[in-house]
């Protein structure tokens, strides 16, 4: 009987291997506009063409990179395809690649100071780095979450711990949490994760811009305070996902510090179009700020994930999540930072060095520079729309996504809006050339087109507008 080999590292083999998926991924880059934005694919046909056991005895890596070609590279939505304008910019570059891939070869847990200290304060200095290029003020530190939704149920575990001991004798059943109509829906799963409950999360109305109503909040608060509720927490928006509307955040922190309530900026999305020195009054009021997070790997060629989280007062977040056995002691605990006691995971990866290798390659000028440009390409866009006959704008486009829909459906019978939008849409992406998302605004179905590519150029942008205008 033979007995099966054991796993052994093999340094040149893993060379060989290294360079050949470093060529495809070179390759891929380069080439990624040869494949479909979108898979034409069915639920259950890319599962149809893998094996339901796992294989019993080891197999050639040439095989198994056969098989990602085949397989699994045809069904994927290309993220990083020019035609891509859907949801959001969720963005990659070469460094930040690069620096994963060193991120994976190192292997380390980042849970605390001892067990990586330069990965500890390598993520001190780079999010110093990204406060300043923020012009958030000094009193704010920061620290690496996975994604913002985490970052939000964090803001509102702490909000929730702080109102509850200020209060004593309130249950968390009586705190009231409060955010926009248009804000994502991970704010509210957030809430309820921490255990709001549902019936005591308040979706405040906005006005035609999609940004929170001030005096709608004020009366609501109020309303709560009346009934004997305890308002605890607001969360205001900084570039929805729809259509990156902004919400008026120094009265909304006006409102908060005169009721005590956490005030928790979701700047996730266009947050990072405040590096631009034009574009600082995005965050107007975020100094007042209790918390807020800007996510690297949307805007700012950072891949996911990679989410910077930004907090006034470190010690809620230790009064809330430090936890501790005598497995993790050790004689730094005083002096060093363990980022454990900073969020809700234990283990940690080492996510400050891409962040770390992007601005080193760019230099902060380089990723103004990129932002900008997407800026202005959301501007023209948004100005064709509006000079064509049949389509009308949706909103402001301020920033590099442009909500907008198609009003006219020329000379064949008169159409619902809504689905004459979303046929629209459905044509469009299944042409393979581009992908767009819809949303609503004040119930109306728009459609959307988001920018922020590293390699999303002028002629990428034009080549859609006349993809939509043949579609329409």
């Amino acid at each position: 009987m033979t007995v099966p080999a054991m796993p052994r590292l093999d340094p040149e083999l893993f060379r060989r291997q290294a360079h050949q998926v470093a060529d495809w991924m070179a390759d891929y880059l380069r080439d990624v506009s040869r494949y479909p934005v979108q898979p034409s694919v069915l639920p259950g046909e890319i599962r149809a063409q893998l094996p339901e056991r796992p294989p019993a005895e080891a197999e050639e890596f040439s095989r198994i990179m056969a098989d990602f070609e085949r397989i699994i590279v045809p069904g994927m939505t290309h993220w990083g395809h020019p035609g891509f304008f859907g949801y959001f910019p969720a963005n990659t570059s070469p460094p930040s690649i690069l620096a994963e891939m060193l991120t994976a070869a190192l292997g380390a847990q980042c849970m605390s100071w001892s067990t990586s200290p330069a990965a500890t304060e390598l993520e001190q200095v780079t999010l110093g780095w990204l406060r300043r290029m923020l012009g958030l003020p000094e009193g704010f530190t920061g620290v690496i979450q996975d994604t913002a939704s985490t970052a939000t149920l964090v803001a509102f575990i702490t909000a929730r711990d702080q109102a509850l001991g200020r209060a004593s004798g309130r249950a968390v059943g009586e705190l009231t949490a409060y955010t926009s109509e248009e804000a994502n829906f991970s704010v509210t799963k957030g809430a309820r994760l921490a255990g709001f409950l549902p019936e005591r999360i308040r979706l405040i109305e906005t006005d035609a811009q999609a940004a929170m109503k001030v005096d709608a909040l004020e009366a609501t608060i109020a309303a709560d305070r009346a009934a004997g509720l305890s308002p605890c927490c607001v969360v205001s928006t900084v570039g929805t996902t729809g259509s990156t509307a902004i919400d008026p955040v120094p009265a909304i922190a006006e409102v908060c510090r005169r009721e005590k309530l956490w005030l928790h900026v979701d700047a996730a999305f266009a947050g990072s179009a405040a590096i631009l020195p034009e574009m600082r009054w995005l965050l107007d009021g975020a100094e007042a700020a209790d918390s807020l997070v800007v996510n690297p790997h949307k805007w700012l060629l950072v891949n996911f994930d990679c989410s910077a989280y930004f907090v006034r007062d470190p010690a809620t977040l230790l009064r809330s999540f430090a936890a501790s056995a005598e497995i993790l002691k050790s004689v730094y605990d005083g002096t060093g930072v363990n980022f454990r006691d900073w969020g809700i995971q234990l283990g940690r990866r080492f996510r400050a060095l891409k962040l770390w290798f992007v601005i080193r390659t760019y230099g902060v000028e380089g990723l103004q520079a990129m932002i900008r440009e997407h800026i202005r390409l959301g501007h023209l866009f948004a100005s064709w729309v509006e000079a064509e006959p049949g389509f009308e704008l949706a909103g402001p486009a301020r920033l590099a996504t442009v909500c907008f829909r198609r009003v006219s459906g020329g000379n064949g019978p008169a159409l619902d809006p809504d689905a004459l939008n979303q046929d629209l849409l459905r044509r469009l992406n299944a042409s393979g050339k581009v992908f767009l998302t819809g949303t609503r605004l004040k119930g109306r179905y728009v459609l959307r087109l988001s920018l922020g590519h590293l390699t999303t150029t002028e002629g990428n942008v034009r080549e859609a507008w006349e993809t939509i205008r043949q579609g329409a």
